[in-house]
């Protein structure tokens, strides 16, 4: 696996003052974070969320999808807990990126489901890789989570990373009338769990 360590710094933000570390991954051309609070080494299950960006939730405040409310959610959980961590992964739109996110947006205004419309792109219903986070987890020292998500194959992946995940615990947010087949089509096509 190309992923390795760049550098780490403070990032202050609004749910405490985390440490942000800088990852590259060179034959992909992707850059990744892991923002950390607290000792996150020994071993004690680590509060984790490894969440795919999402610049339309998570910047641009899209309610389209739970993204962006998934996002702070995760922050203000582990600010809470006073230990965690949050990966940031830059694997857009399922890993279909930017561009073609915005054609299968397209696609869903006239009536394709979020897993219809990648599929008509050529695309699989969900394309990341997980596998990326594996020298990130070694790089910090974290090998055992308490799992914030939804997602049973974002488990079934760490899992088979060696990463032990002792606990999943759901990241529900709210509906909204933008994104609720959305949401529907998570739960009966990709087995969402909320």
């Amino acid at each position: 696996m190309s992923v390795r360590f760049v550098d780490a710094s403070r990032l202050p933000t609004d749910w405490g003052v985390f440490q942000m570390h800088g990852f590259e991954d060179p034959e992909a051309n992707k850059e990744h974070l892991v923002l950390t609070l607290g000792d996150v080494t020994g071993p004690e299950p680590v509060l984790t969320r490894v969440h795919s960006e999402c610049l339309t939730g998570d910047a641009l405040f899209s309610l389209r999808c739970d993204c962006g409310n998934q996002l702070q959610a995760a922050l203000r959980a582990i600010a809470h807990e006073g230990r965690g961590a949050l990966f940031y992964l830059r694997q857009e739109g399922r890993g279909i990126g930017l561009l073609n996110k915005i054609k299968a947006y397209h696609l869903q205004d006239e009536g394709a489901d979020t897993v219809e419309a990648n599929e008509r792109l050529g695309f699989g219903a969900d394309m990341r890789d997980y596998s990326i986070v594996r020298p990130m987890f070694e790089h910090l020292q974290i090998a055992s989570v308490r799992l914030m998500t939804n997602n049973p194959r974002k488990v079934a992946a760490l899992e088979e990373l060696g990463i032990d995940v002792a606990e999943r615990l759901p990241l529900q947010c709210d509906s909204n009338p933008h994104n609720e087949k959305y949401l529907q089509t998570k739960g009966a096509k990709l087995g969402h769990m909320f």
